[in-house]
């Protein structure tokens, strides 16, 4: 009779709904915004969010360098465990349209070019907004910019170990500001370090901006 009476109030309770909630784990890392859990395997893109511009200037709290009014980054899931945790991607492009490009380098006309070299690269976003982007082992995180001039193009090669940049749920971004690059060949037009500043959104899948928990 007892076991009965715990199995009717067990089934009691349920039916109420006062059953114990699900599990926070039950939720990944990176969901769309309709709520439907990214998988391994799904590829998400951005582009500069609206009325912004990615830097490249010769310090932190300078103005001289280039600015793009168009950039876009796109990656693939490899790894989207339960919240909280760490999200993995691997970055397979990460472009710039230089004829949006700007530069107030004296001595230098204009960008004929900037490519994003030794991909793929490694990307984690994390449940508190943290992301990382680290390149191979034994690789860096590098660009190529080159340089109109009235002499012609000059080549610039700028790297970093790798960068870091903030995820956010309010409009679906991630930015990445002041991220140190350090020249390792070019001529003196080339400006010794390249501060990278940039912000990305919506980061969607397939057209749905995608939240971070």
């Amino acid at each position: 009779m007892r076991t009965r009476t715990l199995l009717t109030l067990t089934a009691a309770v349920a039916a109420l709904g006062l059953a114990a909630p699900a599990s926070a784990a039950d939720t990944p890392v990176l969901t769309t915004t309709d709520g439907a859990a990214v998988a391994v395997g799904d590829v998400l893109d951005a582009s500069l969010a609206s009325g912004t511009t990615a830097t490249f200037y010769s310090s932190a709290t300078g103005t001289s360098g280039i600015s793009c009014t168009t950039s876009a980054f796109s990656v693939k899931v490899t790894d989207n465990p339960a919240a909280p945790g760490t999200a993995t991607e691997s970055l397979t492009s990460h472009t710039f349209d230089t004829s949006g490009c700007t530069t107030n380098v004296v001595g230098v006309l204009g960008v004929s070019g900037i490519t994003v070299d030794n991909l793929p690269y490694t990307t984690s976003v994390s449940s508190d907004g943290k992301v990382s982007v680290t390149p191979a082992p034994g690789s860096t995180v590098r660009s190529t910019v080159k340089l109109r001039t009235l002499l012609g193009n000059v080549t610039c090669v700028y790297q970093a170990p790798g960068l870091t940049g903030t995820a956010s749920n309010a409009d679906h971004s991630i930015t990445f500001a002041n991220q140190q690059f350090k020249k390792v060949s070019g001529s003196s037009l080339c400006f010794a370090d390249a501060f990278f500043t940039a912000k990305y959104a919506p980061v969607a899948k397939g057209g749905v901006p995608v939240n971070v928990n």
